[in-house]
Parts: C-alpha cells; structure tokens; sequence
C-alpha cells in the first residue's frame, strides 16, 4: 500500500509524530486502539474522519517500520 498521501509528518504537530492525512491523530493512536481491541468500524464510529483506508495506510506505516534494517559501522 502507498501510504504517502495519507501518513504525514509535520515537525508543529503531535512532536513531529506521524500521523494521519494531517489530523492529530497519529499512527500510534490508531496502532493503540486496534491493539486494545477496537475493529475497525468502531474506531471509525468514535472518529468519523477517519476511514478505513487510513486505518490500513497507519497498519502499513507500522508494517514498514517495523522491516526496517539498520546497518552501524562496526566501531561506532
């Protein structure tokens, strides 16, 4: 999923945190609220300005975060 349109950063906004198509609702919000149990259509009914496709666009973000690899110079 291409998320860019909808996963943005803003150094003013929730600490420079991502979040969702500029709203201060961040990635971590959402992540928060489907790990505590809530599906989709209940996070969408407690914040109708989301969408499913934000929901996805935020599980994506964090998918790619987390396939991240760091490489560090050995001796730094």
């Amino acid at each position: 999923m291409n998320y860019s349109a909808l996963i943005t950063v803003e150094p003013g906004k929730r600490g420079g945190k991502p979040c969702v198509r500029g709203m201060r609702i961040s990635v971590g919000d959402v992540l928060g609220w489907l790990a505590a149990g809530m599906t989709t259509m209940e996070i969408i009914h407690d914040y109708p300005e989301l969408t499913a496709e934000d929901i996805r666009a935020c599980l994506a973000y964090a998918a790619d975060r987390e396939n991240l690899v760091l490489t560090v110079a050995a001796g730094t």
